[in-house]
């Protein structure tokens, strides 16, 4: 995956898409972000940069609830590709 800001862009539609707001806030969050489950907001660090961001929103999609009916065809093949690779690192 490249580190640019098309699939920054790309990234962050997916949460958007299923009903969450992101945001980039400062904070003191020990894995780059926070998840307000019950509000569906998920809180970023604004102090990364652009490769941070990619890798913390990889992390972090796995664990939201996404309803992959809700979401673009563009969303649900990248949603597909990342549920792959965190498999394929578990595995």
């Amino acid at each position: 995956m490249r580190y640019t800001q098309t699939t920054l862009d790309k990234l962050e539609n997916i949460p958007e898409e299923a009903g969450y707001i992101l945001r980039y806030e400062r904070g003191t969050f020990q894995s780059g972000y926070c998840i307000l489950e019950s509000k569906k907001v998920v809180v970023l660090n604004k102090f990364l940069q652009t490769e941070g961001r990619i890798n913390t929103l990889i992390d972090l999609i796995p664990q939201l609830e996404i309803d992959t009916e809700n979401i673009s065809e563009e969303s649900k093949k990248l949603y597909r590709e990342i549920i792959a690779r965190m498999e394929t690192e578990k595995g």
